[in-house]
Formats: structure tokens, sequence, C-alpha cells
């Protein structure tokens, strides 16, 4: 894409929105905004913090992630900080790290839970893995690298929200460099006793049909609206309230 001129890019892009708009997933039937409100769930009223990147964002479901499911379902109060194309591991391009715009979230905010994007683009980028460090001084983790990168968002995360972190990852796809990264978030649960929301090694997820898949995802990484509202919403609450 870099050798490409801007008027690709423009038609790229717009071939891409047209796509998004017209996915049989993202059709009216899956607005959230239809779906019923739980008076009752035990989330209603929490605050929780959303940190992440077009997954987060809802890139490819007109922006109406799974965020917004709970939200309107349980009654989240959400606090959403994401954006498309980002890393969690520095950006040499420029683009606003997870580190970056999680520094900009209130630290006042009374937080009941932290939920961090396994970010795929840190796979898909090739940014490096690095490995998980023997200390929990936060000066001391490579953010250039993405583990080091996941161990500063945690450090930072308890110290200043006081509240139950958690990761969650995507479903799956193609990648082997994203499973080393579920791996190296593993030794992390066990070194921060994190949460994780796996959606990668799960049995209900990896049973959806080609048929399923094709009214879910819009693409190997990105869900539609019917994705995350009847595929990954449910999933990541049953996950979430298990664990909280």
């Amino acid at each position: 894409m870099k050798n490409m001129t801007k008027e690709e890019l423009e038609k790229l892009y717009a071939e891409w929105h047209k796509r998004i708009q017209e996915h049989p997933g993202n059709q009216e039937q899956y607005n959230v905004e239809h779906a019923e409100t739980l008076p009752d769930s035990p989330l209603k009223g929490k605050t929780i913090i959303f940190l992440g990147s077009s997954v987060t964002v809802g890139a490819a479901s007109r922006e109406q992630s799974f965020v917004e499911d709970f939200a309107k379902i349980d009654g989240v109060i959400p606090v959403k900080e994401a954006v498309s194309g980002t890393t969690l591991a520095w950006d040499e391009e420029g683009k606003k790290t997870y580190i970056e715009r999680m520094l900009t979230i209130d630290k006042n905010i009374r937080a009941d839970a932290f939920i961090c994007q396994l970010s795929t683009n840190d796979a898909t980028k090739g940014k490096k893995l690095g490995s998980v460090s023997d200390s929990k001084d936060r000066e001391q983790f490579d953010t250039t690298t993405a583990v080091g990168a996941m161990e500063y968002i945690i450090s930072y995360a308890y110290d200043t929200w006081h509240c139950p972190v958690f990761f969650y990852t995507g479903t799956q796809f193609d990648s082997p460099r994203y499973e080393e990264m579920i791996r190296d978030l593993y030794e992390l649960k066990d070194k921060w006793n994190v949460g994780v929301i796996d959606l990668w090694n799960n049995d209900h997820m990896n049973a959806a049909t080609a048929e399923e898949k094709e009214l879910y995802m819009n693409d190997p990484i990105h869900p539609t609206r019917a994705g995350y509202l009847t595929w990954w919403y449910p999933e990541m609450k049953k996950q979430l309230l298990e664990q909280l």
C-alpha cells in the first residue's frame, strides 16, 4: 500500500466501505439498538475501559462493536479508546500506540474493569514480539516490542485504576505470529494475574460453520455487526463474568 497513489488508495477505501455497507452481516436487523436491554444484568452500571484498534472500533461493522453491545444490552458505561491500525509496540510510522492513547484516559475514572485488545496489527505488521521480563518495574519494559508494551499497559492500568485487567484475543485466522502472541499472553497471565478472554483457543467459537462465518466476518480479522452481536459478544460476556 505504501507504493499506491492517493487516487488508488481512495478507490481502495471506497470499495472497502461499500463492501461493509452492503455486507449481509451489517444489515439493520443486526443493529444492537434493536436489542433488548437486560435490567438485571450483573454488568449494569459497571464502568469498563476498552483499549484497542480496529476490532474494538468496529471498523468493519459500521463502528458498532462488542463495546456497543455491552453498553446497550448490559448497561455498561464504556470508556472506548480505539483507533484502527494502531499497535501495542512502538510504531515508527508515527501512529499513536496503545500506550500513548492509554495515557490520555482520565486517571480519575472509577473503573470496574480494563479490557485491552491483543492487537492483530502487531502480528500483521511484523512488530517485534519480545519476551516476558523478570521485572515489574515499568521503566524496564521494552515498549518497542508487543510483550513489553503489554507489560507496561498491565502495570499502568493496575496502578492507575486499581481494577481487574483483561486482554481479549481475536478468533482464528492464518497467523502463526498471532498464535505466538497468545502464548506470550498466557505467560503474562501467570506473571500478572490478568484475565484472558480467549476467542482463539475456544471450541465454541471454532465450531462456527463456513456459512456462519460468511455472515459473522467481513474478512479473516474483522467481525460484522452480526458477528459481534451473536457470536463474539455472548462469549466475551460469558468469560468476563466467569473471571470477574
